[in-house]
């Protein structure tokens, strides 16, 4: 079974030196596990949600039952940043709560932290781990 991307943050948080780290990240490594660092360590990347605590109801349903996961979901983030799509503001909320609505409670939960560039206060993960794990990452212009 994948794991969910929490479950991949605390693998690599867990890991005790930056090789086992980046070791972690390039075996979990997917376009939504790289996104989420993008959105999280990007400073150009800029949320077009409000910071902080979202209304949402978690979704209570066991691990692997769970309606949807971020693995699926990433193809939409771009609504949530500046520059990704013209949808109206209340549009862009409605569909983030949605979105977290759907996914399970650990995964909704890096995705707020991630919108809000905290992924690095809640796991031992760092933009310079990540970008000698991700060389092709090219930081900055993205908005």
């Amino acid at each position: 079974m994948k794991l969910l991307m929490h479950e991949v943050l605390q693998k690599v948080s867990n890991a005790k030196t930056k090789k086992e780290k980046i070791a972690l990240l390039h075996e979990y490594n997917t376009q939504a596990l790289r996104s989420l660092f993008i959105i999280n360590f990007d400073e150009s990347v800029i949320s077009m949600l409000p910071p902080g605590d979202v209304p949402y109801t978690p979704n209570d349903a066991p691990e692997g039952t769970e309606h949807t996961n971020l693995q699926k979901e990433a193809r939409l983030l771009h609504h949530f940043f500046k520059g990704g799509s013209n949808v109206k503001q209340a549009k862009r909320e409605s569909m983030f709560i949605q979105m977290l609505e759907g996914l399970h409670k650990g995964e909704a939960e890096v995705l707020i932290l991630a919108k809000d560039r905290k992924l690095g206060k809640r796991w031992k993960i760092t933009k310079a781990c990540v970008s000698e794990a991700f060389p092709s990452i090219q930081w900055g212009n993205r908005s």
